[in-house]
């Protein structure tokens, strides 16, 4: 325990920092947090046999970041895409050494991964700051909640055979907080969001706790009890953010659908 609050004080006032300088900041520290979890996650799957072409990933990773930090188009986010799925089959038509199980899993961990955590960036690039904060704010309200409503409430196990520990009732609890602390944000902060809140704080629940649940299921795949140990009492990077992985694009596409609707 002592190690888990030891490693929250330290990492939580360097997240606040990144994500409220933006720019730049929040660009490299993204960065090095995706390249982690990209580690990570390849890592995790050596106990079954299987060697994601890890370089690959790495390089096209790297490109991404290049582009959002000088200039980003989706016409060269697509090609980069490309350039990763045609890259790694090609490995495997020219080389024995890799599978198609390889191929799979090391462009998987390029959409799981680095796909939903640029995403952190691409709506610091749209937003004022307020909207970036929603990726975080849904996550832990929605963890913390389904946690203690969970430990009080909690009868019907959701899916035990993946996380024997989360409930039914765990779950709705976490969609409720999450949509009340949602709309409180937005009526603090920017009134004109409020209906809009309703619905990304659902979403924004529902997303997290898949992510969770994905996570939980990779690390039952490959027999790991977490993904590192880079976070004392909290496991790896990739631990730390699974909530999170999807939480990113949703709030992109949703402020991106509400700036469209307001014009």
């Amino acid at each position: 325990m002592l190690k888990r609050i030891l490693s929250s004080i330290i990492a939580l006032p360097l997240l606040f920092f990144f994500v409220i300088k933006g720019g730049n900041f929040l660009l490299i520290a993204a960065f090095i947090i995706n390249i982690i979890a990209l580690f990570e996650f390849y890592a995790s799957f050596k106990g079954n046999n299987i060697k994601p072409i890890n370089i690959i990933s790495y390089f096209v990773t790297t490109l991404l970041y290049l582009m959002l930090f000088f200039y980003f188009r989706y016409e060269v986010y697509m090609f980069l895409i490309l350039t990763l799925i045609s890259t790694s089959l090609g490995v495997v038509v020219f080389s024995n050494k890799y599978k198609l199980s390889d191929v799979a899993i090391t462009i998987l961990g390029f959409f799981y991964i680095t796909f939903s955590i640029s995403h952190i960036v691409m709506i610091d690039k749209i937003d004022n700051g307020f909207f970036i904060w929603y990726i975080f704010i849904l996550a832990w309200v929605s963890d913390t909640s389904a946690y203690f409503v969970g430990s009080l409430l909690g009868r019907r196990k959701l899916i035990p055979n993946v996380s024997p520990n989360k409930t039914v009732e765990g779950a709705i609890g976490g969609v409720i907080g999450a949509i009340v602390v949602s709309y409180l944000y937005s009526f603090i902060f920017n009134k004109e969001f409020l209906l809009f809140s309703i619905f990304l704080g659902l979403l924004g629940s529902v997303f997290s706790q898949i992510g969770d649940l994905i996570a939980s299921k990779i690390k039952r795949i490959n027999g790991v009890k977490d993904f590192g140990n880079i976070m004392p009492g909290h496991g790896g990077v990739l631990d730390r953010f699974d909530s999170i992985i999807f939480t990113g694009p949703l709030v992109y596409y949703v402020v991106l659908l509400y700036q469209y609707m307001a014009k």
